[in-house]
């Protein structure tokens, strides 16, 4: 299930209770697959019974998540139809969900999926790395989302739900074993500390061998080292008063995925000598653990030793208090207070080769965020249901890097040998929303919906690309300027040489985007049956704009890309058949998408073809979704899930990938596959003491594309050109993943063994 396309692996695991040993699994139970008993969620920020729910919601229960080893977002990903997770080349996740997705590496862009842990948010994507274990389940709301949670979002949210401490004494732990000398650990106890005061410790470790291999020389990388804890602590001083405190942090240093060469085009089109091992490297095999990254110890042209074996040393720590005081007349009021730490340095490989011609030998950050809400809201059974709510946000984010690329067409005579450049960026956002929504039962089956939030959002940025102290870029940028405006300039040594609009080097680029919106949401329900429920809804929500993380020539790669909007209309059935042992969802959506920020890319008229953040004007998603459960005998559960997306470009004229201006009206959305699918079977039987579970899922995708480029998009044949499948699509992909699991779970003997 992780890393490579199958995984075989063995579970062992116990859970300790006050009265023994008992028949539960080693993390929360959910109510068991064949009994006919409710799934509880929050997804309307109130206790709801998943069937009455009038949004797609998917949710992974306890049991699932143990049993399918389900521990990282890559791992709810492939469980979860239409969600899909990538990593970019800076080791930053990406989300994606029914085709809504941004794939930006900064540690400061927002995502465009949204998630929460106990309704408290991760606000940026890399915060959310680590977090999977010891749940009570996993919550992924489909479409919009802004009325509700903490932060705006136009394609939805996932909420992990923490497994509280217990009134009674229970422990547990489970031991996994897997390809690549894989080992996974989770443990936790739980109890009562006094008569008012539970707690409930928890920790996650995984560590496996390398998985990927050099397809060039006798190396290997792609170990991972995981560590991760959590303490919870529920506090009842009085009947009307409740406090939860959730302390948690993970620490990861494992090495982040080399990348495949599969083709190469030079911007600059100078050749000779030099650029032969460039100009002749292998492509990758169509395998994806065959791979290449650069070693350490390489010797720059100016004598430096530098590391460039792709590493990672992450960390992050939360805090998170939550308070509930009952007012009287079924009102609540809840404080919800967060604070996080995130802190990286890594190295990390661009070019998927041996060469420098692409490599960040310092690719660091920091995040510091605070969170605080405020809400009121009534219980969950009169006839009018309401939440009201205010929310402020804070972060601090700083990204340093260093690229180096001597073995480039950039280190020639006529640009001064460049050996690299160095990147600072200071992000400080401030977000500030007002929002409320209600539900209101017109008669006993129909059900209206209404909310709305408004957001201001002020994001400051402040960058600055340098040399590498070897005054070459600097010297560069000097002869630049003056050519293009006639005026002779120097600069300092140290001094930012991105040119500004003028042309005009030294200083660092400085922006403070300023934004407000406002998103909403309304629908109706209507109950036919305890067991069938139909909805429609229609919402608009935003995501903020935000500064590319790049290595910029000119301040005009640096322009912040504005905030994007997503209307939805969505209709959908729920139902469960046969005293519910077929159940049946499926929806149907339409996605008005404005303004959609991509990376796309700039001609930059002496580095040629760069990377930017790009608003797509117009663009629009329609889709269909459906998912079956089928319980045909005890313990026999089949399960089967698709997603039809048909994503098209309706207004946008920009820059292509190979530097031509282009329009491309017609053209699919990046990251939004045709067909998603995912089929799991699953067995479980009773033997007494032990608990058997068998289990295989097999999930696919059709071939998605990376860029905004057509379906038949090719690049013709010249000089500095090759590519791996010559008249094939380089920025096209398509993912099948298999897993095959075995767990077998003690869960009863006699107390006091």
């Amino acid at each position: 299930m992780k890393k490579g396309t199958v995984n075989r692996s063995l579970i062992l695991g116990v859970m300790l209770s006050g009265n023994g040993f008992v028949a539960e699994p080693a993390l929360a139970q959910q109510a068991p697959a064949d009994e006919d008993a409710a799934i509880v969620v929050t997804a309307n920020k109130r206790t709801q019974d998943l069937r009455d729910v009038p949004l797609t919601v998917a949710v992974l229960g306890a049991d699932s998540l143990a049993e399918k080893q389900i521990s990282t977002l890559a791992d709810i990903a492939a469980a979860i139809p239409g969600l899909s997770f990538s990593s970019s080349e800076n080791n930053t996740p990406v989300f994606t969900l029914r085709g809504i997705g941004f794939n930006e590496a900064s540690l400061s862009a927002y995502p465009t999926v949204s998630v929460y842990v106990d309704e408290a948010p991760l606000p940026f994507p890399v915060l959310a790395a680590q977090g999977a274990y010891d749940l009570e389940r996993v919550e992924v709301l489909k479409g919009p989302q802004g009325t509700l949670f903490g932060q705006n979002s136009t394609g939805g949210a996932i909420n992990y739900i923490a497994a509280k401490p217990t009134d009674e004494f229970a422990g547990g732990g489970s031991v996994s074993l897997g390809r690549f000398a894989t080992t996974e650990a989770d443990g936790f106890l739980s109890g009562p500390l006094t008569d008012t005061l539970q707690a409930r410790a928890a920790f996650h470790y995984a560590r496996s061998d390398d998985w990927q291999y050099s397809y060039t020389r006798r190396d290997t990388i792609g170990e991972t080292n995981v560590l991760a804890g959590r303490l919870l602590l529920k506090w009842e001083p009085t009947d009307t008063l409740r406090l939860q405190m959730n302390i948690n942090g993970w620490q990861d240093k494992s090495d982040p995925a080399a990348g495949q060469l599969v083709g190469v085009a030079f911007n600059i089109p100078y050749f000779d000598s030099s650029q032969n091992n460039l100009l002749n490297y292998p492509f990758a095999p169509n395998n994806p653990r065959a791979a290449d990254w650069t070693p350490d110890g390489v010797v720059a042209p100016n004598g430096e030793v530098v590391d460039f074996r792709p590493r990672s040393d992450r960390s992050q720590v939360q805090g998170y208090l939550r308070g509930d005081l009952d007012l009287g007349s079924d009102v609540t009021l809840t404080s919800l207070t967060s604070w996080i730490k995130y802190d990286q340095k890594q190295v990390t490989d661009y070019d998927g080769i041996a060469l420098n011609d692409t490599d960040l030998s310092r690719n660091d950050g920091s995040i510091d965020t605070f969170f605080q809400e405020i809400r009121a809201s009534n219980g969950s059974h009169g006839q009018l249901r309401w939440t009201v709510g205010a929310n402020y946000q804070y972060s601090d984010v700083k990204e340093q890097n260093v690229i180096r690329y001597h073995d480039s067409t950039e280190f020639i005579p006529a640009l001064g040998f460049l050996l690299g450049n160095s990147f600072e960026g200071l992000t400080k956002r401030k977000d500030f929303a007002v929002f409320g929504n209600t539900e209101f039962d017109l008669t006993p089956k129909l059900t209206l919906q209404a909310g709305a939030r408004y957001t201001n959002n002020r994001t400051a940025e402040t960058i600055c690309n340098r040399d590498l102290g070897d005054g070459r870029i600097k010297i560069l940028v000097e002869t630049l300027s003056q050519v293009l405006t006639g005026t002779p300039i120097t600069i300092a040594p140290d001094s930012c040489v991105s040119l500004n609009f003028d042309f005009v080097p030294g200083q660092p680029y400085r922006q403070v985007l300023k934004e407000d919106n406002v998103s909403w949401r309304g629908g109706l329900q209507y109950k036919f049956s305890r067991d069938l429920m139909t909805y429609a809804n229609i919402s608009r929500g935003y995501k903020a704009g935000s500064f590319p993380t790049v290595s910029a020539s000119s301040w005009n790669q640096l322009v912040p890309v504005t905030q994007e909007s997503v209307t939805a209309y969505e209709v959908g059935v729920k139902s469960g058949l046969l005293d519910r042992r077929v159940t049946f969802n499926a929806a149907a959506f339409y996605y008005d998408y404005k303004d959609k920020q991509i990376r796309g890319k700039i001609l930059d008229p002496v580095f040629g073809v760069l990377n930017a953040l790009v608003n797509v004007p117009k663009s629009r998603i329609w889709g269909l979704e459906a998912e079956v459960s089928v319980r045909p005998a005890t313990g026999l559960t089949i399960a089967g899930s698709a997603t039809y997306l048909n994503s098209k470009v309706t207004n946008y004229v920009g820059t292509s990938v190979s530097g031509e201006t282009a329009d491309f009206a017609g053209d699919r959305i990046p990251f939004t596959p045709e067909w998603q699918g995912t089929l799991d079977v699953d067995y479980r039987f009773d033997m007494g003491t032990v608990r058997p579970f068998f289990g295989t899922t097999v999930s696919a995708r059709t071939d998605t594309t990376s860029y905004i480029v057509p379906d038949d998009y090719t690049i013709a044949p010249k000089l500095g050109v090759r590519l791996a499948e010559p008249g094939g699509n380089p920025f096209a992909f398509a993912v099948t993943r298999r897993s095959i699991c075995v767990r077998a779970l003690r869960t009863s003997m006699p107390a006091g063994a």
